[in-house]
């Protein structure tokens, strides 16, 4: 049979910009293979390791990341002269881990990486939770990765791999981690040769390996595990097939795998057309499709025959099939059309139950699917008439508006007196031609307003005025020129013509109208999600979206930390989620399938309840109550709450994980922050505590026999270890207000001059031998500021100067106004700070280590920070720079605010200052 060619449509624009946006992606995105196998021991990492070898061998730029060859001596040997990168090692609970080292391989950035163990879960502490998160940051910095995966490890089969082998297995990735890869490998071994292997001890030692043959690697086991993962290949292995076929705009069939579609319409037949497909698709174990084509002679079927194609829809999803609703001109080139993309290879049909005349006149759908067929099956089957159990009553007729026949009769009288007024003026004399083309305008001008039955009606009565009142003789029905009974049945058809197609185009433009409004509410869900942050607003934005969309009562269900249900945000004013409710959407958040209303499960609902599904997971539960029962009993209503549904789990989702990143990156701060307090308190504590008591004892124990200078430098020792002493405990202190609030400035109106000099007096003793030079513009006005604090910044940033300089080197302060405000500079001569620590040495616990200075005096990296706490509470900006000609210059501003208080001289006019001792 000669396979009809279909008609060349035209790509879909959004189609084609999505896949060059994904082109452009994959090209700057590094490649994924996966070594896939069914348990461990199949040779997932010596499969692995012996294609990286290869690879190298190639010339390629390898490393090995990561491999765990688990003392296997076969595997270790494939390890042997390739390039391996350091273990990142972690202590956690006395116990010290190795991982995977995530920075170290982006700066090495070789050209592939090898990364065994793909669901693996990191230590507390790494960047990411999950192995197979650092493996993704790997191929968006361009690296090609080898990596390997057991079948139980996939989210999607946890609950089947623990009914099989009564293991819970705890570590898990999404199922989209293996859709991203480029290839997928699947090592295999047979049961009875991995039992072997295991028994010979080349899996794990013998005392292990015994376990382990009672529990997990039971041969039944086995068995069940490799069919999974042949499955999950063949299923990827056909993903990629349809990828490459729609890449490559491949239109013919490639029958690699079984897949059916079922063409459903408004008939009755149609439900056990569904049942029938359902059973073959299960004798074939293959995917199937229902389908029903919307065409528009279609679109205006009455609500009866909409509400049956809407239940065998249904009915086709609660069988496991999935459902599409199609528009097009014609059925059978969009069938076709459709079912060439997916890759179908039959399609399953009813008989034809009209009589053999209605096709010859209107053509068999049949027989035009089988003339385009090619080479695709077409079953054809015949059943009797069942009626949905479900399906609501029919509902009456819709009336005739006569209004609208009314308007369309004043539209062919117009056209008759515009017609008329023409006929008397003798434009047409006697050629009626043009008289033909005034009513034809009118017909279409109606049918563009009214509906296909008044444009109907307009045709018959345009025919009618021109024979009445131009045809002769006029004024009668009655024809003397038979010639015009020609030109009646082209007007009529004419006619007919324009008023049905002008209505079809009518009506595909209010259907393209209705998907455009479901676009563009999609579009604005997205956006409104995509432009928000926190959980509280994404679930705010997505329940009121839905409600508004949907015209429903909505709540947004997101379990806590005891994994209860609650509503977190709600749109409900009439109905309430009560213990019935609440069950409902518990049994849809365990078992991950809709329920309530319009369902088969619990249908004595309220509301109809979605899962929230994430690539992770479910992470809540949608409940929407309807203003009508049959709101969702469209599939595409239903699919459009799905697709909103789906755009708040990702967003949900997305939010959770900022949360989780966030928490796990404080705890890592304040794990940190603990470490390095109790390191800092233990030394910088015990060293002065330690001198106070040996100078302490010495005294004591030895006070006859020391001098009057030995005592005095003893004692000198104790004042000094003691003075050190509280400046470490005072600067805990103020850490602990500044990170509490606690810390409020008290300003009063006072010189600068008077804080350098009190600042400079508190460390007399310690800027012994020291050159000290001020440089005070003499026309500073007052400042508003907290003495004491501002003083606690002068003091601590000139006994940083002492501890990061060498001995005798001069220090310098400037103050001096710049613009609105007073800038106070603190400047030593010593070796500066190293390049890039500007920012970083006003950081908690950050303590420079310049060459060449000796640390073992510093402090707990807390004075700077303390430093700019206070400055900022006064409104002012605090740096460092490395000088041009050696040493670091410290500056701070402290703001002029406000109108300073007169002086007592300046109101009385004398210019000897006045000195108030009070």
């Amino acid at each position: 049979m000669t396979e009809r060619t279909l008609p060349n449509f035209r790509p879909d624009p959004d189609a084609l910009l999505a896949e060059i946006q994904q082109g452009e992606r994959k090209a700057k995105r590094g490649k994924l293979k996966v070594f896939f196998g069914a348990s461990p021991g199949v040779g997932k990492t010596y499969a692995m390791l012996e294609e990286g070898r290869n690879r190298a061998a190639e010339g390629a730029d390898v490393l090995v990341g990561y491999a765990e060859p688990h003392a296997r001596p076969d595997t270790e040997a494939l390890l042997l002269g390739m390039e391996l990168l350091r273990y990142h090692f972690v202590d956690y609970k006395n116990v010290r881990l190795k991982e995977f080292d995530l920075d170290a391989a982006l700066k090495r950035h070789p050209a592939l990486i090898l990364v065994d163990e793909l669901a693996h879960t990191n230590a507390p502490g790494m960047r990411h939770p999950k192995r197979w998160q650092d493996v993704m940051e790997l191929l968006d910095a361009g690296i090609d990765v080898y990596t390997t995966l057991n079948v139980q490890h996939l989210e999607s089969l946890n609950d089947v791999v623990q009914r099989i082998t009564g293991v819970v297995v705890r570590e898990t990735l999404p199922d989209s981690v293996i859709e991203q890869a480029d290839e997928v490998e699947l090592v295999d071994t047979s049961p009875d040769e991995l039992l072997e292997r295991l028994g010979e001890g080349k899996v794990y030692n013998p005392e292990m390996a015994e376990r382990a043959t009672r529990n997990f690697f039971s041969k039944g086991n086995l068995i069940a595990l490799r069919e999974l993962a042949l499955r999950r290949t063949a299923e990827r292995v056909d993903a990629q097939m349809e990828d490459f076929r729609r890449e490559n705009r491949v239109r013919d069939m490639w029958p690699a795998m079984e897949r059916l579609l079922v063409c459903v319409g408004p008939s009755p037949l149609s439900a056990r057309l569904v049942r029938a497909s359902k059973r073959l698709a299960s004798g074939v174990r293959a995917e199937w499709i229902a389908a029903y084509v919307e065409t528009p002679s279609q679109t205006a079927i009455s609500q009866a025959d909409r509400d049956r194609v809407n239940q065998t829809l249904r009915l086709a999803q609660q069988l496991g099939a999935e459902t599409i609703t199609l528009t097009g001109q014609n059925i059978a080139e969009e069938l076709i059309n459709y079912a060439r993309s997916r890759n179908v290879t039959k399609i399953v049909i009813g008989k034809p139950e009209q009589s053999r005349w209605r096709e010859i006149l209107r053509g068999s759908l049949v027989d035009e699917l089988i003339r385009l067929s090619g080479q695709i099956d077409i079953y054809v089957i015949r059943g009797e008439a069942e009626e949905l159990p479900s399906a609501p009553d029919p509902l009456p007729a819709p009336p005739i508006h006569w209004p609208r026949y009314l308007w369309a009769m004043l539209g062919v009288g117009i056209s008759t007196a515009f017609a008329w007024l023409l006929y008397l003026a003798q434009f047409v004399k006697d050629d009626l031609s043009n008289l033909v083309m005034i009513y034809l305008l009118g017909v279409v001008i109606i049918a563009t307003r009214l509906r296909k039955g008044p444009a109907i009606f307009a045709s018959i009565l345009s025919v009618a005025a021109f024979d009445f009142f131009f045809v002769p003789p006029r004024f009668t029905f009655a024809v003397s020129d038979w010639k015009y009974l020609v030109t009646f049945l082209v007007m009529l058809a004419v006619a007919m013509i324009t008023s049905t197609l002008t209505s079809r185009i009518k009506l595909q433009a209010e259907s393209a109208r209705r998907r455009e409004l479901r676009t563009a509410a999609l579009l604005a869900l997205s956006r409104e999600l995509a432009a928000t942050r926190e959980l509280e607003k994404i679930l705010d934005a997505a329940a009121r979206q839905i409600a508004m969309v949907f015209d429903s009562e909505v709540a947004v269900l997101i379990p806590d930390a005891q994994q209860k249900l609650a509503a977190a945000a709600s749109r409900l004013k009439k109905y309430a989620l009560d213990d019935k409710e609440l069950g409902v959407a518990r049994w849809v958040f365990d078992h991950d399938q809709a329920a309530g209303l319009g369902t088969v499960t619990l249908p004595g609902a309220h509301g109809l309840y979605l899962p929230l599904i994430a690539s992770q997971g479910t992470v809540g539960v949608l409940g929407v109550c309807p203003a009508t029962a049959t709101a969702f009993g469209d599939p595409e209503q239903l699919r459009l709450l799905e697709a909103f549904a789906n755009q708040s789990a990702a967003a949900i989702e997305r939010a959770k994980l900022a949360a989780d990143a966030r928490s796990a990156w404080e705890r890592v701060e304040a794990e940190f922050m603990r470490n390095t307090l109790l390191s800092s308190v233990s030394h910088d504590l015990r060293t002065p505590l330690a001198a106070i008591a040996g100078a302490a004892s010495s005294l004591v124990e030895a006070e006859s026999s020391l001098s009057p200078d030995s005592r005095r430098q003893l004692a000198e020792t104790i004042y000094d270890e003691s003075d050190r002493m509280e400046r470490l405990v005072n600067n805990l202190l103020d850490m602990t207000r500044l990170e509490s609030g606690g810390l409020h400035p008290r300003k009063e109106w006072q010189p600068v001059q008077e804080v350098i000099g009190s600042s400079l007096h508190h460390l007399d003793k310690r800027l012994r031998g020291r050159v000290v030079t001020t440089n005070v513009a003499a026309d500073l006005p007052l400042a508003s500021f907290d003495a004491i604090a501002i003083e606690q910044v002068l003091v601590n940033l000139l006994d940083n100067a002492l501890e990061y300089t060498p001995a005798a080197t001069p220090l310098e302060i400037a103050a001096s106004k710049c613009e609105n405000a007073i800038a106070i500079e603190v400047i030593d001569h010593g070796p500066g700070i190293p390049p890039g620590t500007e920012d970083k040495v006003f950081q908690k616990f950050f303590r420079a280590r310049p060459d060449g200075v000796d640390g073992s005096r510093r402090g707990m990296g807390l004075g700077l920070a303390i430093c700019r706490g206070i400055v900022e509470s006064h409104g002012g900006k605090i740096s460092a720079r490395n000088r041009p000609g050696g040493g670091v210059a410290f500056r701070f501003t402290i703001p002029l605010e406000g109108k300073p208080p007169q002086l007592e001289s300046e109101a009385s006019g004398n210019d000897e200052p006045v000195r108030n001792d009070e």
